[in-house]
């Protein structure tokens, strides 16, 4: 099992939310373009590494600033000055407030591992080690793929669908033996583009019909509604329990 972790072990997503307001609502105001929505964070950031995110809302605006480095100061107006605006604004929240997993997630993890499944997290955010340990997730996962070690590795980011590959691999699996754990549409997408034996969406307000349309087999509303399925078997495109949308 190949968990996404913002959105879908935890609810950091609406941390992200927040801080993904904070930074592009006054930016938008002050260049006279379309105003910031929470429907832009789903449309162009959702899932994404931070500084891809970035280009990607900037040219839903017709946008375009230079690059620059990921050493750059918050206050420059670069792409990775914007991602590192969005990124203080976000730590400065989850030290604010902290994080708890989702119940329903953290019931599923305990099943799938008491089931006898391997477990990793395959994560964007370059604060994965962060909010696993801010929820005292850490010690549950030998594996985690996050954007540090993405970075490192010099693998694609999602949608591409390296990081979940990868994540396979260090389990010592085919990605046919995976199963990818995905709220994010370009999660979802980096799935099915690998060829994974399922790709499960969880609807944390994309909408379902947005992540079945984009390659999801299975698509649940919480991952609790998946625990009479975990024993003997683990989900698959044809075990479809009652509430789950498909």
């Amino acid at each position: 099992m190949l968990f996404d972790l913002d959105g879908v072990l935890t609810p950091t997503a609406e941390v992200h939310m927040s801080a993904w307001s904070r930074l592009f609502t006054p930016f938008l105001d002050a260049h006279g373009v379309k105003p910031y929505t929470d429907a832009d964070y789903f449309a162009y950031i959702d899932g994404k590494p931070r500084y891809d995110g970035v280009r990607s809302l900037l040219t839903s605006r017709g946008l375009s600033l230079p690059d620059g480095d990921p050493t750059d100061a918050p206050e420059l107006e670069t792409v990775c000055g914007l991602g590192n605006r969005k990124n203080k604004a976000f730590n400065e929240t989850l030290a604010e407030d902290g994080v708890s997993p989702y119940p329903g997630s953290l019931r599923f993890l305990d099943a799938v591992v008491t089931a006898g499944l391997q477990v990793a997290v395959v994560t964007s955010s370059l604060n994965g080690e962060m909010v696993l340990t801010a929820a005292g997730l850490r010690d549950r996962f030998d594996i985690v793929v996050d954007g540090v070690r993405a970075r490192a590795e010099k693998l694609a980011g999602k949608p591409a669908p390296d990081t979940y590959a990868f994540g396979a691999e260090l389990l010592g699996l085919t990605a046919a033996q995976c199963v990818v754990v995905e709220d994010a549409e370009s999660g979802i997408q980096s799935g099915r583009a690998g060829d994974f034996g399922l790709v499960l969406g969880v609807d944390r307000g994309v909408g379902a019909h947005v992540l079945l349309e984009a390659g999801a087999d299975t698509v649940v509303a919480d991952l609790d509604e998946l625990l009479p399925l975990i024993g003997s078997t683990v989900p698959s495109p044809s075990s479809t329990p009652s509430g789950v949308h498909a």
